[in-house]
């Protein structure tokens, strides 16, 4: 049966802020207006993303106030990431750029009267129940994408010594990835490293179009069609797949498929069983956005190791409903793969020069649509301000990368109550969808329960 961690928690707990205030980079910083890549003009469609980590106590920190430490922690990374202090702008063009003004970013200590060990393991997985506690969202102005600061932190000292560090931020400077840069540069100097591991690089003109442009092929990710709207009413499960899951759902798979990758079986087998449980005509097209990391494959030129910009794009696979749920998930694997194998650094190209000549179009919004990000080989789990390792992380909400619930979930690493380590998904689905959904991943588990469509090979 599917492991799911629909635990609703009972944890009451009270959080009491200071006021809000700008920190601005230790020693001065130049005045500089920076153009953004075309990745990052794209990734404004993204909006603010959170995110949130708990540490606990650490008999050497005793006596020590993490929001001092990572607050001046802070302060000394935005000298070398100085640009992060700064504020976005828009040219006429709807080009982006950073005014690099020195401003700083939000800060807000604040306290709780909880201690982590009065968290329960299901407490940990996102989307978390206590996010309007955690990380405060009465900025003015903070939510728009122009003329605020890119950057907010808090930090949530706990009863036992522990704290919760939670942060959002703009995605149209920086990615996951490049968080984790900055974050760990931050989290080097509370621990007293006087030498950065990984420097920053600003280099955004490596991913600015090419001069002429030249489309060699046509992102379907564009696809200037009505939007449509999710369901709504839509109800939540926090679905977990360990080795067994897989290895079951592998079982479905003919011979020639059965070595695919973790990310593409698990990514079919859900993809598959969504558009089954949302009951979309046969004939209806659907589409599966997958976020993509393409730092490995630009070698013409290669991207510095601090660059810190966006990297990301989101092919999409596309196919009929009817095709996707009568055929067998190995059919689905088959798409995923074809899809990945078929990016390469040409393709990241043109997509650039797509987005410039025809004028910065916005992604495909569509209730037909399955966005999915594999966020399990972030190292947001090697930050350390002092205390140790993060004990859990992860993004804030159930839908990071979608405009809406419903649209997508991601992949993280996580364990479960055993402590078995696996994936853990969240889906939205309206009630009955997700009865149906939660039926189709039975069938590939139970053995008892044949699938819907006879997939076993």
């Amino acid at each position: 049966m599917a492991k799911i961690l629909d635990h609703q928690t009972t944890l009451l707990f009270k959080v009491t802020r200071q006021t809000p205030e700008l920190i601005t980079p230790a020693t001065p910083t130049p005045y500089e207006i920076k153009e953004l890549s075309e990745i990052d003009n794209h990734s404004r469609e993204w909006g603010h993303t959170p995110g949130i980590h708990f540490y606990g106590p650490a008999p050497k920190m005793l006596g020590v106030d993490p929001a001092k430490v990572i607050k001046e922690a802070l302060r000394r990374a935005l000298v070398p990431y100085y640009p992060l202090a700064g504020r976005l702008r828009e040219k006429s063009n709807k080009k982006l750029v950073v005014e690099c003004t020195g401003e700083g970013i939000v800060f807000i200590e604040a306290n709780a009267d909880v201690s982590l060990e009065e968290f329960s393991e299901a407490d940990f997985h996102p989307p978390y129940p206590f996010m309007d506690e955690l990380l405060y969202n009465g900025i003015p102005d903070f939510h728009h994408i122009l003329n605020s600061p890119l950057f907010l932190f808090q930090v949530t000292r706990l009863k036992c010594g522990g704290f919760i560090l939670t942060h959002k931020m703009n995605h149209a400077i920086v990615d996951a990835i490049s968080v984790a840069h900055f974050m760990n540069a931050t989290s080097e100097l509370a621990r007293g490293i006087q030498t950065l591991s990984i420097n920053p690089v600003w280099e955004r003109h490596l991913l600015r179009a090419r001069d002429p442009p030249r489309v060699t092929y046509v992102p379907r990710e564009f696809d200037q069609i009505p939007d449509i709207p999710p369901p709504h009413d839509l109800i939540l499960k926090r679905f977990f797949f360990g080795p067994t899951e897989i290895t079951s759902f592998r079982q479905f798979l003919p011979t020639h498929l059965k070595s695919c990758s973790t990310f593409e079986i698990l990514t079919a087998v859900i993809w598959r069983s969504w558009t089954i449980a949302l009951g979309f005509h046969p004939d209806n097209e659907v589409r599966l956005r997958i976020f993509v990391n393409v730092r490995p494959l630009l070698k013409n030129p290669p991207l510095p190791d601090g660059y810190y910009g966006n990297v990301i794009v989101t092919p999409v696979v596309l196919c009929t409903a009817g095709a996707l749920t009568e055929n067998p998930v190995g059919y689905a694997v088959e798409l995923v793969k074809a899809a990945k194998n078929s990016f390469d650094e040409e393709y990241v190209k043109s997509t650039i020069d797509f987005f410039v000549t025809n004028g910065r179009p916005r992604c495909t919004r569509s209730a037909h649509t399955l966005i999915l990000s594999d966020i399990r080989h972030i190292k947001h789990d090697a930050i350390d301000f002092g205390w140790g390792l993060p004990v859990h992380y992860g993004p804030m909400t159930g839908w990071a990368g979608a405009p809406y619930p419903g649209h997508g979930s991601f992949f993280l690493r996580s364990k479960n109550s055993d402590g078995e380590s696996g994936i853990l998904v969240p889906m939205y689905l309206p009630a009955l969808a997700m009865e149906m959904f939660v039926k189709e991943i039975n069938g590939y588990l139970d053995p008892d329960s044949a699938p819907v469509f006879g997939d076993r090979a």
